[in-house]
């Protein structure tokens, strides 16, 4: 099976795409918080690839028209931004105030439990771009000198465990408002959770897109204050 995974230019990609629908399988009979697509999905590859003995390597280059499609995934969310548009326009304030807080939030706890748990200066600007997309997030790291591998998963952390606490916390706090479900999801998760505000609404979908490009392009400017800090 080994072989046949290194001579096979495709079977990682079929590999990816079979679990991930037998995540969203699980995600339609078990109506749990822990039974998101993603994560589901990624347990399966990692238990299928250290079972067969596969390295990553070769996973990630089975894998790599996948990766390419993440930006230009990416910047079809700008479409249904575009039919929102005009919420942009009528609270501008609001909403980069909204991502403003929430990006200072992710860099100044990174920042402190970078301090608490004694973490490397290379391992500090790993994580710094933990809130932002992934195809954003991967050019931030090698930039500043970070580790991309551990960049790539704190960002799908970041992203599956706002997808999952999402809806708890929007209970929790009596948050109702679509647009501030948007821009929280969005700002938070990045793009897993602006397809989960898409689950939501054509609002909440609109207002993540949003701030998933604000979030990035705040985060990019306030990264390079924080990276000499450790």
């Amino acid at each position: 099976m080994k072989e046949l995974f290194k001579e096979s230019a495709y079977f990682g990609m079929v590999l990816t795409l079979v679990c991930y629908e037998i995540g969203l399988a699980v995600k339609r009979k078990v109506k749990f918080p822990l039974a998101n697509p993603l994560l589901v999905g990624a347990v399966l590859i990692i238990g299928i690839l250290v079972a067969l003995d596969i390295e990553y390597k070769t996973y990630q280059e089975s894998v790599r028209p996948i990766s390419f499609l993440l930006t230009p995934a990416t910047v079809c969310l700008a479409i249904p931004l575009y039919r929102q548009l005009v919420l942009l326009k009528k609270y501008p304030l609001a909403i980069v105030g909204g991502v403003l807080s929430g990006v200072l939030t992710a860099m100044v706890s990174i920042y402190i439990l970078s301090l608490l748990f004694g973490l490397t200066h290379e391992q500090y600007v790993s994580i710094l771009p933990k809130s932002i997309t992934t195809a954003i997030g991967m050019g931030v790291s090698e930039k500043i000198g970070g580790v991309v591998a551990l960049t790539v998963i704190s960002i799908s952390i970041s992203g599956i465990s706002g997808t999952i606490l999402a809806d708890m916390w929007l209970r929790l706090l009596k948050i109702r408002e679509p647009i501030a479900i948007g821009l929280a999801l969005g700002t938070a998760a990045h793009a897993l959770g602006a397809a989960k505000a898409m689950e939501k609404g054509e609002i909440e979908g609109a207002m993540s897109s949003l701030s998933i490009v604000v979030t990035g392009i705040l985060s990019v400017i306030a990264i390079s204050f924080f990276v000499p800090l450790i």
